[in-house]
């Protein structure tokens, strides 16, 4: 039986430092930039909350990854609040500190994962990732006579990074804190937010919010509320000033029965034009829209970038919505094409055809599920799908489709050299009547031809998912012996 390793001296030392809380602080304008960190995480583990708040003070590295910190050691509240006191009695400061560093405090839990688990002893040069400072020549200065030295330089703000997920109606403590803070000590730190979320908020308590964030800093929003379209026209101006934005998630917008035309108009109009002042934008995900139904051309001329992904679920689109957007010329790039939950079964099927197209180059991801299309509109955009030969991934679950028009796919794009996954719905043979019922036994058999299909044309590792699992046995996982999702044949008829 192993015996546990015996704790280090520099474990034992920095205890025995922490258990005399006076003379932990006292030496803190002495101790060794290499014990910081070590000292700091037992300070935090224990909650030495004024040895935290003076060594927050006295940081000597540029940056302070304590998000990773509280990922890992799950912090009390009364700790956390602590090291924001050490950065708000430091910024108070008129005269900084001799060592201070400190650039940034990160509160991200993703970043700097590696920081703390380092300095832990396995380690000692990560410092040098964190400080980006580097030493420069002392330079010989020359005496000029008559001249006096000017005002000094103002300070250079401290930078809060943190991402935010707002699904309460209020701020909890720690984050009505650093608000808090962050209004008080305006100029003298700069609250960033690469993400933000919005799930549930009353608006007021969230524009409280976007006023101290540095809206430039956010490059990731999304908002899944239920909002009425007046709820998104207060929202619209915010967005507009979020112009390094690189992806927009918008949910579940809808339009009020008592707003007039001319204020719907207002509303949307106000929206969209707050794309032109997004120059950066590569994803866009909108669901659940109520607006977009011909106005999809209103959003797209608005775009200042091309796309890398678009997807649009759960919308109303009429034909010429689709037509707009296969002729736009920020699809020409896109990667992802996401159109699931659109009803197309009454259009004609040459806009989604001239779309995928126009999109084969670079496309990647194609999500066709639950768009109601038929087999006469699938086969016209097969070519296009031959075509695309950057395309992994493809799913179409959902739509009335014939083992023939199966069969024609897999032929078409059995040349796809990138295409590894497919997911299909059970074609239509396979029901017993008009209800929706399976037969199993009919799936089966339909199931074992495409995979003997594959094999014979040579691309046996072509996963084929079915989106119909055997209501006995369940889904399964594909192996590499067996290359298609089959459920349903391990079931009796």
């Amino acid at each position: 039986m192993s015996m546990p390793a015996p704790p280090r001296l520099l474990d034992l030392a920095g205890q025995s430092l922490l258990r005399d809380q006076a003379s932990a602080i006292a030496a803190l304008e002495r101790l060794p930039m290499e014990l910081f960190p070590p000292l700091f995480t037992a300070a935090f583990t224990g909650r030495h909350s004024e040895t935290l708040k003076a060594m927050v003070q006295a940081w000597p590295f540029a940056c302070l990854p304590l998000g990773a910190l509280m990922k890992e050691q799950q912090p009390h509240q009364e700790t956390f609040q602590a090291a924001l006191a050490g950065l708000d009695v430091l910024l108070a400061q008129e005269v900084r500190p001799r060592r201070w560093k400190l650039q940034v405090l990160d509160l991200r839990k993703n970043a700097h994962q590696d920081f703390w688990t380092v300095w832990s002893g396995t380690r000692a040069s990560m410092y040098s990732l964190l400080d980006p400072e580097v030493p420069q020549p002392m330079k010989k200065r020359r005496k000029v006579e008559g001249c006096r030295p000017g005002p000094k330089p103002p300070l250079a703000p401290v930078e809060v990074l943190i991402d935010l997920c707002l699904k309460e109606r209020t701020p909890d403590e720690s984050l009505a804190y650093l608000i808090q803070i962050a209004q008080q000590r305006k100029g003298m730190m700069h609250l960033c937010c690469k993400k933000l979320k919005i799930f549930a908020m009353p608006m007021q308590n969230i524009k409280k919010i976007l006023r101290i964030i540095q809206l430039d800093s956010i490059q990731d929003l999304e908002v899944n509320c239920t909002w009425k379209l007046s709820t998104l026209g207060k929202f619209a101006p915010h967005l507009g000033q979020m112009g390094n934005l690189r992806r927009l998630l918008l949910s579940h917008i809808h339009m009020s029965s008592h707003t007039t035309l001319a204020k719907e108009e207002q509303c949307i109009s106000q929206f969209t034009a707050q794309f032109l002042r997004l120059h950066h934008l590569e994803e866009l995900y909108l669901d659940s829209i109520s607006f977009l139904e011909n106005r999809l051309d209103q959003v797209l001329r608005c775009l200042m970038t091309p796309l890398e992904t678009l997807s649009i679920t759960n919308c109303l689109l009429s034909e010429s919505d689709l037509t707009h957007l296969s002729q736009h010329l920020n699809v020409s790039q896109l990667k992802d094409l996401g159109l699931s939950g659109v009803s197309l079964t009454n259009m004609s099927p040459e806009p989604l055809q001239v779309l995928i197209e126009r999109a084969s180059a670079t496309l990647q991801d194609l999500d066709l599920d639950e768009c109601g299309i038929m087999d006469s509109q699938f086969t016209v955009i097969l070519p296009a799908l031959g075509h695309c030969s950057q395309l992994t991934t493809f799913s179409f679950c959902g739509n009335p489709i014939s083992m023939d028009v199966l069969e024609n796919l897999l032929r078409h794009t059995i040349g796809l050299r990138k295409l590894s996954h497919v997911l299909y719905p059970a074609p239509l043979e396979s029901y017993e009547d008009v209800r929706g019922t399976l037969h199993l036994g009919r799936l089966a058999h339909l199931h074992a031809r495409l995979k003997q299909m594959l094999q014979e044309l040579g691309r046996p590792g072509m996963v084929w998912f079915s989106a119909n699992p055997c209501p006995r046995c369940g889904p399964q996982l594909c192996s590499p012996d067996s290359p298609m999702v089959l459920p349903q044949p391990l079931c009796p008829e």
